[in-house]
């Protein structure tokens, strides 16, 4: 079968065809990854790849309660933990660089920083937060070219330490309503300077922040990831959005990233995301195309024999089975995960889940 082909990701060797996609599970304590963490990702390695669950660039890209980040040596050293585990057991691994942008509060942040986004533009609902419960997302503070510039640079200083830490790659979080994304569109950027109003304009941070990156670590260690017509963080369809795409993709072409990888979430209850877009992507992008959405080993395999995909994304079936690629290879029966403990501290739901 061909999911369990290997492949070559860049310059990096895959096993197989199977991606463990990124999950947010909030256990990094102080924004660290520890030992609990280097257990959970090294009980998966047999995925050919592995992508991180989002890492916060900076204290401002902090949102979430308990989410890793890779702005200092502390969490540099905890991530080398992660990935001398996964690599012990035979896997890859990219780490997600998220800043989330206007999804965040203040109680989920470090003192000193502060909540930004493009535009002063409030996202709809509650978060979670540790010490206040359920909160109203706050008005962000409009960036100003200084703070863009300076963004920028955080996404390059988090890429770099990510390959301190021993990761074979980056992924560029451009989907979900997180920043990058947030500058994307105009529902949440509103901008009538060089970083707004146009689809040039809209997709000069994602670009910027690209080129930043892979002049730093390499082409070949860098991807993205994309959620045309999503809707999660008060995102949606817009005007122009397949243009804006096609302008996007020849950017990233000629900044020869090493992936790109499409959110579908319409298995989890988001609209459809039209087949036209994605074909766009699957035969606009020059390199591996992983395709994501409620995947089965069966709808893995329809992808793949269609080409619709280079490699195939597993996001929950992840979590309940951390042998994952062997119960997909002997159809063996998938153990279902307990949503209460998806994003709750501790070893329960995380690290306790038995092989076959």
């Amino acid at each position: 079968m061909k999911l369990f082909e290997s492949y070559q990701l860049g310059a990096t060797s895959l096993a197989n065809k199977v991606v463990m996609a990124p999950m947010t599970r909030s256990r990094a304590i102080d924004n660290i990854p520890g030992d609990i963490m280097a257990e959970y990702y090294g009980q998966r390695a047999s995925a050919g790849l592995i992508i991180t669950e989002g890492t916060a660039p900076s204290p401002n890209g902090c949102g979430y309660p308990r989410i890793p980040g890779i702005w200092n040596q502390a969490q540099i050293d905890g991530w080398a933990k992660v990935t001398k585990a996964v690599h012990d057991n035979g896997g890859k691994i990219f780490m997600q660089i998220m800043h989330t942008g206007r999804a965040s509060h203040p109680a989920n942040m470090e003192s000193g920083t502060k909540v930004v986004a493009p535009s002063a533009i409030q996202l709809s609902g509650e978060m979670w937060t540790d010490t206040e419960g359920m909160q109203s997302y706050p008005v962000p503070q409009e960036m100003s070219t200084e703070d863009i510039k300076a963004a920028i640079q955080e996404y390059v200083d988090a890429a770099k330490n990510a390959i301190k830490s021993g990761m074979d790659g980056v992924e560029l979080h451009s989907a979900n309503g997180y920043l990058m994304e947030q500058f994307l569109t105009p529902h949440s950027n509103q901008r009538r300077d060089e970083y707004g109003g146009s689809i040039e304009n809209r997709n000069r941070f994602i670009l910027e922040v690209a080129k930043g990156v892979t002049d730093a670590i390499g082409s070949d260690k860098v991807g993205i990831r994309v959620s045309p017509y999503g809707v999660f963080n008060d995102q949606g369809p817009f005007d122009e959005l397949e243009a804006q795409y096609e302008a996007l993709i020849k950017g990233l072409n000629d900044l020869g990233l090493t992936y790109i990888h499409v959110v579908d979430h319409s298995g989890m209850g988001a609209p459809e995301v039209p087949a036209s877009i994605k074909d766009e992507i699957r035969n606009q992008f020059k390199n591996t195309y992983i395709s994501s959405g409620d995947m089965t080993k069966r709808k893995a395999e329809i992808v793949l024999e269609a080409n619709e995909g280079d490699l195939v994304a597993f996001g929950r079936p992840f979590i309940a089975n951390p042998d994952l690629v062997h119960r997909l290879e002997e159809n063996i029966d998938l153990a279902a995960p307990d949503f209460d403990t998806f994003y709750t501290p501790g070893e329960k739901g995380y690290t306790d889940y038995p092989t076959a």
